[in-house]
């Protein structure tokens, strides 16, 4: 993994980290989050940058009052899915 340096000012820094005690991975998570919210990633990949499990990911989602887009169709599919494997 590559990374890149980025100066943030200390007030910046200490809004942004939270409950975080690792300032590289609460960017990351603001980042991902911000990124999904834009709907220019998906919500595993969203997980998958911010390096945290799917469901947790969408439980940071949820504190922070991020809709995860989930659409009719997407029920459906899953409902489907559901169907199929017998649940």
């Amino acid at each position: 993994m590559s990374s890149v340096q980025v100066e943030l000012s200390a007030e910046l820094l200490a809004l942004a980290q939270g409950a975080d005690p690792q300032p590289s991975r609460a960017a990351a998570k603001l980042i991902a989050l911000e990124l999904f919210r834009e709907r220019r990633i998906s919500l595993g990949k969203a997980a998958e940058l911010a390096g945290m499990a799917l469901e947790e990911f969408m439980d940071f989602s949820a504190q922070r009052e991020v809709s995860l887009n989930y659409t009719p169709p997407d029920w459906e599919a899953d409902h489907s899915t559901a169907r199929a494997l017998g649940r």
